[in-house]
C-alpha cells in the first residue's frame, strides 16, 4: 500500500465511547503477560528435550492461536491455568489457523519443516497481505518444499519430511525482524543448524531479535550474535525450562501516557529493571514529552502536569509503539517528527496511513511520510476512530479520547490480541 493510499476498514462493529479524564487519574496497573514473550517461549518450550513451564502466560487471541498451531503440529499444550506446561512431542501434519498474530504465521512455518508430513497454513483475510516472502524463500534455500501461489504470503503449505538440513542462509529483514527470529527458534533442531545473515536496509525492532536470543539462552541453546547483522546457532539440544514471562510493556503505553493526558500518576508494578522489551523505551519517551519517570523495585511510576510536549523521535526499533506515540504527539502543544517506521505499513494494517486518516478525522495535523508521521498542534474533536482490526490503533484511540471528548471507538474489542478485558480495565481508571 503506498502512502497516500487509505486502507481499508475493518468489518461494521460496534462504536465504543472512549472515557475522558476530567480530572487527574490516580491509578495502580497491573498488566498481563507479554505476547512476544509467551509466544517465543511456547515454540522453544515444543522444541525442547522434555516438558517445560511458561508461567505467567498471557492468554489472549494470539498466544491461544500459538498454543493450538503448536498442539496441531504434536506438541501438548496445557493452557488450563494461569501456567501453560509444553510437552514436546512426534510432530506431523496438520492446518494451523494464524488468524492475524505474525509470530504465529513466521515463527510456526520453521517448525512445521521438522514435521512428518504437509502442514497448511491460513488466516484472517487481512493476514493474506502481510509479508512472508523472507521466511519462506529462506526455508526453500535450506531445502524445506513450500507451496504458495507466488506471492509470498498465506496461504501456503510447508512439506515437512521429519528434517532440515540446515546451514547458512541469507534474508532481506528490512520489513520485520520476525523473519531472523523465526529461522533461529528452530535452528537448534536443524541438522546443521542455521546462520542467518541479513543483507539489506536496517533490520527493524532489533530489540524482538535480542528478546528471541535470550529466550533461546534460557533454554540453554548457544547462539553466536557476536557480528552485526549475522546470528548463528549451531545443532544442539534445547533443555527444557521453565519461564516465567514479564508484564507486556508495550501494551503499558496508553495506560503510563495518562498520567500526561490527565494530569495524573499511574503506576506499573513488576516492571523489569532489565529487559528485551521494545515497551522499555516508553520510560525515555515520556521523560522527553513532559512525564516525571521513576523506576524503582516496585515498578514504573508516570506523574504528568496536564502538559504534553512534542517530541522529534526514531522509533525504528520500537516501531509497535509508534500508534500510541503518535496520538499523545497529536495532543501535544509543540511539533513532533516519528520517523524511521517505514516497516510498520506491513503490520496489521498500513499503521502509518491508518494513523494520518484517523487522527486527521479528529482534527488533528497530520503529515504522512514514507517512513513516519509529522503532527503539529490543532484543535481536536470527538468522532469515529476505525482500528482496522489493529489493537495497536485501538490504544491510539482511547489515547486521545482522554484529551478529548465524543472519540468512539470502532472495535475496540480488537484488543483482545494482546489485553483481553482491555476496554473495563481502561474505563476503571475513570473517577466518576
Amino acid at each position: 500500500m503506498s502512502a497516500h493510499e487509505s486502507p481499508h476498514a475493518s468489518p461494521q462493529a460496534s462504536l465504543w465511547p472512549a472515557p475522558t479524564a476530567r480530572q487527574p487519574v490516580a491509578a495502580t496497573v497491573a498488566l498481563p503477560g507479554s505476547k512476544s514473550l509467551t509466544n517465543r517461549a511456547l515454540v522453544v518450550a515444543a522444541l525442547s528435550d522434555g516438558p517445560s513451564v511458561v508461567r505467567r502466560a498471557l492468554r489472549s487471541r494470539d498466544t491461544e492461536l500459538m498454543a493450538a498451531a503448536l498442539t496441531t503440529l504434536g506438541a501438548a499444550v496445557d493452557t488450563s491455568g494461569d501456567d501453560w506446561t509444553v510437552t514436546p512431542g512426534r510432530l506431523g501434519p496438520g492446518a494451523v489457523d494464524c488468524g492475524l498474530a505474525g509470530t504465529v504465521m513466521r515463527f510456526v512455518p520453521p517448525v512445521a519443516a521438522l514435521a512428518h508430513g504437509t502442514v497448511a497454513f491460513d488466516g484472517d483475510p487481512h493476514a493474506r497481505t502481510r509479508p512472508m516472502s523472507a521466511v519462506l524463500d529462506a526455508l526453500r534455500g535450506l531445502g524445506v518444499e513450500v507451496d504458495g501461489d507466488g506471492r509470498g504470503t498465506l496461504p501456503f503449505e510447508v512439506r515437512g519430511r521429519g528434517a532440515v538440513a540446515g546451514g547458512r542462509v541469507t534474508i532481506d529483514a528490512s520489513a520485520s525482524s520476525q523473519f531472523v527470529s523465526a529461522l533461529l527458534l528452530a535452528g537448534a533442531a536443524y541438522d546443521a543448524g542455521v546462520e542467518v545473515v541479513h543483507t539489506g536496509p536496517p533490520v527493524p525492532s532489533l530489540p524482538h531479535i535480542d528478546m528471541t536470543v535470550a529466550c533461546l539462552r534460557e533454554h540453554g541453546v548457544e547462539v553466536d550474535d557476536s557480528v552485526p547483522d549475522r546470528w548463528r546457532v549451531a545443532p544442539q539440544p534445547v533443555r527444557a525450562t521453565d519461564v516465567t514471562i514479564e508484564p507486556d510493556l508495550s501494551n503499558a503505553a496508553p495506560f503510563v501516557m495518562l498520567a500526561l493526558t490527565s494530569g495524573g500518576r499511574v503506576s506499573v508494578p513488576g516492571w523489569p529493571a532489565r529487559t528485551t522489551q521494545a515497551g522499555d523505551a516508553l520510560r525515555d519517551l515520556l521523560d522527553r514529552m513532559g512525564g516525571e519517570v521513576s523506576l524503582d523495585a516496585d515498578g514504573l511510576t508516570v506523574t504528568g502536569t496536564g502538559e504534553v510536549h512534542g517530541i522529534d523521535a526514531d522509533l525504528h526499533d520500537v516501531g509497535e509503539l509508534t500508534p500510541a506515540v503518535a496520538a499523545l504527539c497529536a495532543v501535544a502543544d509543540s511539533p513532533s517528527r516519528l520517523r524511521g517506521v517505514a516497516h510498520i505499513r506491513g503490520h496489521e494494517t498500513d499503521r502509518l496511513t491508518a494513523l494520518a486518516v484517523e487522527l486527521r478525522g479528529l482534527g488533528a495535523s497530520v503529515t504522512e511520510h514514507d517512513d513516519g508521521l509529522s503532527i503539529a498542534p490543532a484543535p481536536m474533536h470527538g468522532g469515529e476512530f476505525k482500528t482496522y482490526a489493529d489493537h495497536r490503533m485501538a490504544h491510539a484511540a482511547v489515547v486521545v479520547g482522554s484529551r478529548v471528548e465524543g472519540v468512539l471507538v470502532e472495535n475496540v474489542e480488537t484488543t483482545s490480541k494482546t489485553f483481553p478485558g482491555f476496554a473495563d480495565a481502561w474505563s476503571g481508571l475513570f473517577p466518576g
